[in-house]
Order: C-alpha cells, then sequence, then structure tokens
C-alpha cells in the first residue's frame, strides 16, 4: 500500500491441465514430505521453497489437488496465526528492538506506524473470515510472547 511499486508487472505460471510427466513423486509421497516439513516447523512458503528447488515439485496443488496450508491444517500442523500475519508480527518486533537503542529515528517509527496498520487491517480480514476469535486485538506488549510461541 505504502510502497514504491507501481502497476502489477511480473512472471506468471505457466498454465497446465495435467501434472508434468518428469515429476517422480506421487500424491502421497508429496503429502508426507510437507507433513514432514510441516513437523520441523517450516513455514507453508518455505515448505514450498524446499519442495520447488530440491525436490523439482513446481506446484503442490497441481499434484495434490490441495495447497500445502490445507495439508497442514488437515494434520493439525498449521501454527495458531497465518503466515503472512507473523511475519509482519516479526517485522514490528524487530523495528521496536530497533527503536529501543534509536528512539529518535523517525523513519524507523513511520516503519512501525505502516507495519502495525498492516497487521491491525490483516486482523480484521481474519477475524471477518473466522480464522482468528472475533474478540482478538493486535496488543504491541504481548508481541513477544505471539512471536516467540
Amino acid at each position: 500500500m505504502y510502497s514504491r511499486k507501481h502497476g502489477k508487472s511480473g512472471s506468471k505460471r505457466p498454465l497446465r491441465d495435467k501434472t508434468p510427466k518428469w515429476i517422480r513423486y506421487n500424491k502421497d509421497e508429496i503429502e508426507k514430505l510437507v507433513i514432514k516439513f510441516a513437523k520441523e516447523e517450516k513455514s507453508s512458503s518455505q515448505i514450498g521453497i524446499i519442495l520447488r528447488d530440491q525436490y523439482g515439485i513446481p506446484n503442490v496443488k497441481e499434484i495434490t489437488g490441495k495447497s500445502i496450508t490445507q495439508i497442514m491444517k488437515e494434520n493439525k500442523l498449521y501454527p495458531k496465526y497465518p503466515e503472512d500475519m507473523l511475519n509482519l508480527m516479526k517485522k514490528a518486533l524487530k523495528i521496536r528492538e530497533h527503536l529501543s537503542f534509536h528512539k529518535h529515528d523517525p523513519f524507523a517509527i513511520r516503519g512501525l506506524e505502516l507495519t502495525e496498520s498492516k497487521i491491525r487491517r490483516l486482523g480484521k480480514y481474519y477475524k471477518s473470515k473466522g480464522i482468528l476469535p472475533s474478540e482478538w486485538k493486535y496488543d504491541p506488549e504481548k508481541l513477544r510472547l505471539i512471536v516467540s510461541s
């Protein structure tokens, strides 16, 4: 929202109607790999990158019919907070730690304001979707506990 990016130009995934012939793994093996990495406390995006780079699996949903997060939720391995929100919370925590040493850094203060507003907007969205409880509220004081768990 407040970045300097203009437009939506970028690479797109090729459209496919069936799985490529060169993939050596079947549906069950890919689900087991996702579960294995989820037990190692990897995030869904990290799992996707590992599967792409090390196992040659370009798209989990294309083969299994389910996304990585769906597989994690089915096996009760998905974290309490969604990944995008957790990443923003980690960023806010780092900015707060920076501000504890550099109290008058205006760029860090502005960055913290923007990051925390993104967290609040995401929280509002996730509450409306039922992913977060309706009484959830962003509290900067409890941020360290949330991120470390």
